[in-house]
């Protein structure tokens, strides 16, 4: 499949959920900052298999280890045409841990997940408490542990983000999500899942 026939602007619609939802509803209170900074490289894989994404995915750890932080503090590495499946992309997890364990890189980069279809073990496919993890794409989060350690050291009770935001969701509600995006319409979905790809 080609740009062309991708059903968005995927850095468009990432950046969007970035700002609407994880920053403004402050899913992760260290986003903002990253953002504010222009810290967050957005990159988009053509990867149709696994086997390319995983390419895909070395290149970017490689480039974030070897780029300074005030320049890129962390990627969003986002690729619409593979892993649509959830059980194959969650699969795919091991594998880019591996791969950061194959490049050393244990204890300096992590990768963290989002999906349209995320499901936390044990939920109900439409939880509210899902969606704290759904992004308009599937898309591996590159970050530094550093810059992670830091956020949580200088984070009053780091341990209450999750049930906070299990909480602002189920205030929000799927009908409250859907309006946070609704000014688009002509991106059809806003957030909700986009066609599987194969």
């Amino acid at each position: 499949m080609s740009d062309a026939a991708l059903p968005a602007d995927p850095v468009a619609l990432t950046r969007r959920w970035l700002e609407r939802a994880v920053i403004g509803l402050n899913l992760c209170p260290f986003a903002k900052a990253v953002m504010v900074k222009d810290q967050v490289r957005f990159v988009v894989s053509d990867a149709t298999t696994a086997e390319a994404l995983l390419e895909d995915l070395a290149a970017e750890l490689l480039h974030l280890r070897d780029t300074p932080a005030e320049v890129t503090d962390t990627t969003l590495l986002i690729h619409p045409q593979v892993l649509g499946d959830f059980l194959d992309y969650n699969d795919f997890l091991g594998i880019a841990e591996a791969l950061v364990a194959e490049f050393d890189l244990e204890g300096v980069l992590q990768v963290a997940s989002f999906h349209p279809h995320y499901r936390f073990d044990g939920t109900a496919d439409d939880d509210i408490a899902n969606y704290t993890n759904r992004s308009p794409f599937p898309t591996l989060h590159l970050l530094r542990e550093d810059s992670v350690s830091r956020a949580v050291d200088a984070y009053p009770d780091p341990d209450v983000i999750v049930e906070r935001n299990v909480r602002t969701l189920d205030r929000l509600g799927h009908e409250g999500w859907r309006e946070l995006f609704a000014d688009t319409a002509s991106d059809a979905t806003a957030l909700t899942p986009h066609p599987q790809a194969e």
